[in-house]
């Protein structure tokens, strides 16, 4: 008979088959517990009718949570026929965890530690081209199960295991894999903080932007999760002290000079600047100058803004933005187009006092985030806007003018009150403006000196401003 028959006809009458069948061994009867593990032939195993009845046997024990009792039938496929079935594997890693968990004896916790290990490595061996779970997928069951064993005393295998995998798997991660990536690596940090700094820093950015990502595909039903996670290892690098800007500086500047030909690299060393709010640094313009001049993107042209702005040259940190809005708006990174909006409008507010371009470009950012469905930084946006207003003078200097001028305040309130409606963030600084500026309102008597202006509850700003608002 051939095998594939043989196997439909056997799994078919597993269950009736149970009260008959030659009863497999168990944990404490003549099963060699103590045993290390069988070597390996490089034979492929033959996959007979006992080892088909066994895989039955076991999975249906490790359904029902009777670990000890799969132990038995799961050992003789394991070391007989491991090529058999995935399962050997998948129900494996639970046996031996709760055999674990179980053991009192050290010298069996040590053997079934080493058998945890082991199994994956075996795994890989029988079923590392598997296409959903690849040697690269195994490799990071081979790091967790690292940790969960041997706690901290393997640290550097379970990191060498987990890089393996997240470096092939990116956003295919498992998230715990992942996480756990960082965790162990920032423990090998503090260890040895000048000698893993880089490497930290590394796993770092490989780990957060496979969360970046999962976080952001809204098909993939881990999605919060990722989210959450990324949060975590995000805090976890800002405590760490990695981040420090002075320490990125004494890594990565050697970095930059002997890849200022790598495209790659110089955007990728601009991007952690970035992420970690070091982009007045030196060693940051210097990636972004070289990228950009290779070929532009908007991390390089972000950088050059940056770079300008910091010699005073707001007009061409202006221009470098209005390239890096372009390329994000290309990349579909649309909450980066809202943050380098809302830089422009700075600018223009801040730097070069005109209002209008500043209020345009605070718009456009309030209008991409409202797209995104994002209300945090629109509040500073509309901050800006009531800034810009209040630092306006519509009229001149006569009695009259005088007290028109005043009228830039509702309107800058308003601005001011939209702020806290939307985003919460800056609601303290609303606030405090709101408070500071409706001092300078028009008083009852200016406005009754001014009966035609001041009729009804309204009133229309005029100038570049055109907005209405009410009388108070």
């Amino acid at each position: 008979m051939k095998i594939k028959s043989l196997l439909v006809i056997v799994l078919a009458a597993a269950v009736p088959a149970l009260a008959c069948a030659k009863k497999p061994k168990k944990v404490g009867d003549d099963v060699p517990v103590q045993a290390a593990a069988p070597v390996e032939e490089e034979a492929e195993p033959v996959i007979t009718e006992e080892c088909i009845m066994n895989i039955s046997l076991f999975h249906e024990a490790v359904k029902n949570k009777m670990y000890a009792d799969a132990y038995g039938p799961w050992w003789e496929v394991y070391t007989t026929c491991p090529n058999a079935n995935k399962s050997i594997y998948t129900d494996g890693a639970k046996i031996v965890e709760a055999l674990y968990q179980a053991a009192s004896d050290p010298a069996e916790k040590e053997r079934l530690a080493n058998l945890a290990i082991q199994m994956q490595d075996k795994r890989i061996r029988f079923f590392g081209n598997d296409p959903k779970y690849p040697k690269e997928y195994i490799m990071g069951e081979k790091g967790l199960a690292y940790l969960d064993f041997f706690g901290d005393t393997k640290l550097v295998e379970a990191r060498e295991c987990l890089q393996k995998s997240v470096a092939e798997m990116g956003a295919k991660s498992k998230v715990m894999v992942l996480v756990k990536l960082v965790d162990v690596s920032y423990a090998l940090y503090k260890q040895d903080p000048n000698g893993k700094a880089e490497q930290f820093i590394a796993d770092y950015e490989l780990a957060s932007n496979a969360l970046g990502e999962q976080a952001g595909d809204n098909t993939n039903k881990n999605a919060e999760i990722a989210g959450k996670q990324k949060d975590y290892v995000d805090n976890i690098f800002a405590i760490s002290g990695a981040a420090d800007c002075s320490k990125l500086d004494e890594i990565y500047a050697a970095v930059v000079n002997d890849n200022l030909s790598n495209r790659d690299m110089l955007t990728k060393i601009a991007k952690l600047y970035r992420r970690v709010r070091c982009t007045e640094s030196d060693v940051y313009f210097a990636a972004c100058e070289a990228a950009h001049k290779l070929e532009p993107t908007q991390e390089s042209a972000a950088g050059c803004a940056s770079m300008a702005a910091k010699k005073g040259d707001y007009e061409q940190a202006i221009a470098y933005y209005d390239q890096a809005i372009k390329l994000a708006m290309v990349e579909d990174e649309m909450e980066d187009v809202a943050d380098y909006q809302y830089n422009v409008a700075y600018y223009y507010f801040n730097n070069l006092r005109r209002y209008p371009e500043a209020r345009k470009y605070a718009l456009a950012s309030i209008g991409t985030l409202n797209g995104l469905g994002i209300n945090k930084g629109q509040g500073r946006c509309y901050i800006i806007i009531g800034m810009c207003y209040a630092s306006t003078r519509l009229f001149g200097n006569d009695p009259k003018g005088v007290i028109l001028n005043k009228t830039v305040y509702w309107a800058a309130v308003d601005k001011f009150v939209k702020a806290k409606q939307v985003d919460s963030s800056v609601e303290a600084q609303a606030s405090e403006f709101i408070h500071t500026y409706s001092k300078y309102f028009p008083t009852k008597e200016e406005r009754f000196d001014l009966p035609n202006e001041f009729s009804g509850s309204t009133y229309f700003v005029g100038g570049w401003i055109g907005e209405n608002t009410a009388i108070r």
